[in-house]
């Protein structure tokens, strides 16, 4: 019975430590823009697929990349709203906007209910009044104690 003790502790200790080598990081790898016999050009670094726009770098359209004209905060949208935008609106609404401002807007969300400072009621008159293009900054810049999410909500 012993001897079955050792044995399994023995083989648990193998498997255990098999997991233990850095086998990714001292696998062989190439610099970018370094010579490799690999590919008929000799270049490690692939072309980018072609119509490729790196993240950041497409924002040529400032009313709707930056809810702003000149400057200014714009008023309404860049494009005619859909039925497909609006629900995709809600389901982003009920996935990131919910949890603070609660499923109405009132800004009754479960954070409040754990104690977090409330958030402002979406129907406050004021944020009713403010331009599309302040609305697009809180959420995309973040606001007070509410950080950004720009880089979850893509246009």
């Amino acid at each position: 019975m012993k001897r079955i003790g050792s044995g399994c502790v023995l083989l648990l200790a193998i498997v255990l430590g098999s997991g233990c080598r850095e086998e990714m990081r001292n696998d062989s790898r190439l610099k970018p823009l370094q010579e490799d016999a690999f590919f008929a050009d000799r270049n490690s670094s692939r072309p980018l697929v072609p119509n490729t726009v790196p993240r950041g770098h497409a924002n040529n359209d400032d009313f709707f990349y930056q809810g702003e004209i000149n400057g200014k905060l714009v008023r309404g949208f860049p494009s005619p709203v859909t039925r497909q935008e609006l629900e995709r609106g809600r389901d982003r609404f009920n996935i990131y906007c919910s949890v603070c401002h609660g499923p109405t807007g009132e800004g009754d969300g479960m954070i409040v209910q754990r104690g977090f400072p409330q958030p402002p009621s979406l129907h406050d008159q004021r944020l009713r009044d403010a331009p599309e293009g302040h609305l697009f900054h809180v959420i995309t810049r973040g606001y007070g104690v509410m950080y950004p999410y720009a880089d979850r909500i893509t246009p």
